[in-house]
């Protein structure tokens, strides 16, 4: 499967769980799973299993990120400047 949908996704919304990753992009969610795998496979991305709580319903999911990203400087005056 071509998984470059599936990073341009994440490059524009940053970390995202894997069912939002689906509904984002519109490719059904085994799909975007088997592609996750390749990815964190390749190194591409990083990958963790979580467990959320919405209502007193858990939902598992995997949430995902581009591998290396940095996020920016806060901006402002810093400690020791």
């Amino acid at each position: 499967m071509d998984a470059t949908p599936i990073l341009q996704f994440l490059r524009k919304n940053g970390q995202q769980l894997d069912r939002e990753i689906a509904a984002g992009t519109g490719i059904p969610l085994l799909k975007v799973r088997a592609s996750l795998a390749e990815l964190a496979a390749q190194g591409e991305i990083s990958r963790c299993s979580v467990t959320r709580l919405n209502g007193g319903k858990t939902i598992e999911g995997t949430l995902c990120r581009i591998s290396g990203t940095i996020p920016p400087k806060a901006p402002g005056r810093k400690p020791g400047s």
